[in-house]
């Protein structure tokens, strides 16, 4: 089943040079909702009750080296696997632009391949090829797609995200020669590594090389420079499948790799990371807040965000990490969903400047609406769902350090002035320019996109428990294999003590 969600767009991006140009946005609609139904199929077919990873399918590649095509689901990878094909179905519905549509349409299909590939993957050289991949993609619907100086962004997107994967291919190889110089024979699956005793100095310098990779994914401070310009050119869907999705491969990464495989290093770096992360949170949000173009404020507000799911994840403890799981899932659907709202004003106005709007509300009162409750999601309004991921990942900070909560609170609150201060200057006052008189409400297609991103936002809000049940399950087997495998005693008493309080 895993090989067919990861296989299934690749194929139909294939047999889609045979459509044509009139039909592909049809086709490319059908195949990400047979996609989505995949997805939802193996939700349903997922156990993970005593297995730590579920559905896994196995075959060998390179036999002496050990290089195996493994895949798996666990709760820490499943809802990513379903927000990737969802907000893929959902941008495609989207889709209103000019041009070769139908190239647009087979990039998004390989980049939801590539997608799939890196949240299934058990085996870190397939792994990595999933990763790199999924830059090609992108780097093509920036630079052919975008707007404005789009070919500096294209280009930068792709040094950046390139530059920190050469630093993870290093740390796979070392690990691979680590477990053959431990067990005497090679290795590259996850799972093994996961079970791989280092000494602290080795930890460390492993835990940094790929730190440097998904830092620069997720994107965190000072690796952050390239997302804003990419969101600023990209076309809406890229912004969409960038914010919703990509950036999660980066947080994904601390947690399938840096937390189980190097406790200690990541205990004894604790404080690093968390700094980093609080310089993400209220830098950006600063920065967000004294923007004058609604895309930016957004984009920034997105890198803000991230930086509460990274202390979260390095809190260290249960309440921790499947909050910023959860947070992963519900940023996805917030950006996601703002990014639509942005592009849906810019089709009409071509313009994403806030000064040329006001008193939107009452000539689109059904997308200041759906605005108001997506942007309510945003700044984590109780019920609503990006409630859930901000308290869980400030709780869990809090347990491991306060002041580092407090800290991230601070960003949060800044998040909620910008963002009301945006629907304010957007959505009230006095509409006073003639352009803005005429502009027409959402239409059937816009609809179609935007309402179930808004019940999502109420619903995962009011019910959280049918995310968090798997996500707690299998982040609580990880705590235990993090425990059971850390050589240093400090590192058990952080775990053990993060986790203690509160009575969880």
């Amino acid at each position: 089943m895993l090989s067919l969600i990861i296989f299934f767009p690749a194929f139909a991006a294939m047999l889609g040079f045979l459509i044509d140009e009139k039909s592909i946005k049809v086709y490319g609609v059908c195949i990400a909702f047979i996609e989505f139904l995949l997805t939802l199929f193996m939700w349903f077919s997922f156990s993970g009750s005593i297995e730590e990873f579920s559905l896994i399918n196995h075959l060998s590649l390179v036999g002496f080296l050990n290089v195996n095509y493994t895949v798996g689901v666990d709760g820490i990878s499943l809802f990513l696997v379903i927000l990737s094909s969802f907000m893929t179905f959902i941008g495609l519905i989207s889709l209103n632009l000019k041009g070769n549509l139908k190239h647009l349409v087979i990039s998004i299909l390989f980049l939801e391949m590539t997608m799939m590939g890196v949240f299934l993957a058990l085996d870190a050289v397939l792994f990595y090829i999933f990763w790199e991949l999924s830059l090609l993609p992108m780097l093509y619907i920036i630079g052919a797609w975008g707007s404005g100086n789009r070919i500096y962004a294209a280009v930068k997107f792709f040094i950046y995200t390139f530059f920190g994967s050469v630093f993870m291919l290093v740390a796979i190889l070392a690990m691979a020669y680590l477990h053959y110089r431990t067990n005497g024979f090679w290795s590259f699956s996850i799972i093994d590594w996961q079970n791989l005793q280092l000494p602290l100095n080795t930890q460390i310098w492993l835990f940094l090389a790929f730190f440097i990779a998904f830092a620069v994914k997720t994107p965190m401070f000072p690796f952050h420079t390239w997302l804003p310009y990419a969101h600023g050119q990209a076309p809406t869907i890229g912004s969409v499948l960038l914010a919703a999705v990509l950036l999660k491969m980066g947080t994904y990464g601390f947690v399938r790799f840096s937390l189980p495989m190097f406790p200690d290093a990541s205990v004894e770096l604790f404080n690093l990371v968390a700094i980093l992360a609080v310089i993400m949170v209220i830098y950006t949000a600063l920065i967000a807040y004294a923007q004058d173009d609604m895309k930016q404020v957004i984009a920034y507000s997105s890198i803000s965000h991230m930086g509460i799911i990274v202390l979260g994840i390095f809190a260290m403890n249960i309440e921790g990490i499947s909050g910023a799981i959860f947070m992963m899932i519900s940023h996805g659907i917030v950006s996601g969903a703002l990014f639509l709202l942005v592009g849906v004003i810019y089709e009409r106005r071509h313009t994403k400047m806030i000064a040329e709007f006001g008193g939107l509300a009452n000539v689109m009162p059904r997308y200041a609406l759906i605005f108001c409750v997506v942007m309510l999601g945003s700044i984590g309004l109780p019920l609503t769902i990006g409630f859930v991921g901000e308290f869980l990942s400030l709780v869990g900070i809090f347990k491991a350090n306060f002041i580092y909560a407090i800290l991230g609170g601070i960003g949060i609150i800044v998040g909620a002035i910008y963002m009301l201060n945006l629907f304010r200057k957007v959505f009230y006052g006095v509409c006073d320019k003639e352009e803005n008189l005429e502009l027409k409400d959402l239409n059937l297609r816009e609809l179609i996109t935007l309402v179930p991103l808004c019940l999502l936002v109420i619903y995962l809000g009011v019910s959280p428990n049918i995310m968090l049940k798997p996500i707690d399950m299998s982040v609580n087997q990880m705590m235990v294999k993090m425990y059971n495998k850390s050589l240093k005693s400090e590192t058990k008493e952080f775990i053990v003590n993060s986790n203690r309080i509160g009575g969880r």
